[in-house]
């Protein structure tokens, strides 16, 4: 196995500009964090403010996708990231249809670009795709009509912008300043495409120190040309940062070849009460789900006093939210 992470997906022959912006630098897709302008980061950050009250209200409902088609097309197995993107579509009055991946015509052998132009004859107005391959929301986004917006909702190891927002949203509302704070990553960033959209937001928003911490055999060759700091000890690696986000094992991606066992990597490399102490006095713990207990976080860690596990997928409903609202009102 190679230890590198992929190469951005190409785009076709003779396109030129940024696939996710339209002509007048709006939000259309969202593929990746990687390149995109800290205005529309942050505009999605300040929009997701406004949406996060409307789970309080007695109707929990927005008018803004109303008439509007979003299809979900998960390619892989997910309950949070699904639901999560369900809901928020729902919040704002969007009609949303659940492709069932086991019983499509791609498991007949038909190819997703034809799966997706039969959508598209449907009437869907945004495709929320999740895939094992690294690139395929790329070729969503090149080849489906004008009106087609695409959000990328996990590619491989390559790209899970929305957990990326939805991360920095959780940083932003306890920690304020990102310019002022140490954020460390910990465990299997070769396998995380969170870890890689994480870093690329951090490094955009201005933080000016980010952490990788991890196995050697877990960590991508030359991470250090994305203007990370490497650890190899998570010791040294914990002290005195304000953010600790701890990253699953990524049993699904990986060969055997590359840990001992699962109780090998936890005496190592598990979040416990003794390596957060190391941490600033008010760090904060996250996760993006699902966790391990007992390999990558302590559960007394993870249900503890400086956890916001939860508070983010509360956040990531309104963090979704506003990206569905943002791109479908950008058609430029």
């Amino acid at each position: 196995m190679s230890n590198i992470w992929p190469p951005a997906p190409t785009l076709r022959p003779g396109f030129k500009g940024n696939l996710q912006l339209t002509k007048n630098g709006e939000l259309k897709h969202l593929l990746t964090i990687d390149g995109l302008p800290k205005d529309i980061i942050t505009q999605i950050l300040d929009t997701a403010q406004q949406f996060v009250g409307v789970a309080e209200r007695e109707v929990k409902k927005v008018p803004l996708l109303r008439g509007k088609s979003v299809f979900n097309l998960f390619f892989e197995n997910s309950t949070r990231t699904r639901t999560t993107f369900e809901i928020a579509a729902k919040r704002l009055s969007a009609d949303v249809l659940n492709l069932n991946i086991n019983a499509s015509s791609t498991s007949k052998g038909e190819s997703l670009l034809d799966t997706a132009a039969n959508l598209s004859a449907m009437q869907a107005d945004m495709f929320v795709v999740r895939h094992a391959q690294s690139g395929a929301p790329y070729l969503l986004a090149q080849h489906g009509p004008p009106h087609l917006h695409v959000i990328n909702a996990g590619d491989g190891w390559h790209a899970h912008p929305t957990q990326g927002l939805l991360d920095m949203y959780t940083i932003r509302q306890y920690k304020k300043d990102f310019t002022q704070l140490r954020v460390a990553i910990v465990g299997d960033i070769l396998h995380s495409r969170v870890a890689r959209s994480d870093i690329h937001a951090l490094t955009t928003l201005g933080v000016p120190e980010v952490r990788v911490i991890g196995p050697r055999t877990l960590l991508p060759d030359g991470l250090e040309r994305f203007g990370v700091r490497v650890f190899h000890d998570i010791r040294e690696g914990l002290k005195g940062v304000d953010v600790i986000i701890m990253l699953r094992l990524q049993n699904e991606r990986m060969n055997s070849t590359l840990l001992p066992s699962a109780q090998e990597y936890f005496k190592s490399w598990g979040l416990t009460p003794e390596r957060l102490a190391l941490a600033a006095p008010d760090a904060i713990v996250m996760h993006p789900g699902p966790m391990n207990r007992g390999v990558e976080i302590e559960s007394s860690v993870a249900d503890g006093a400086q956890s916001v596990i939860l508070h983010q997928v509360t956040f990531g409903i309104a963090v979704r939210m506003a990206v569905m609202g943002i791109i479908a009102g950008n058609n430029g």
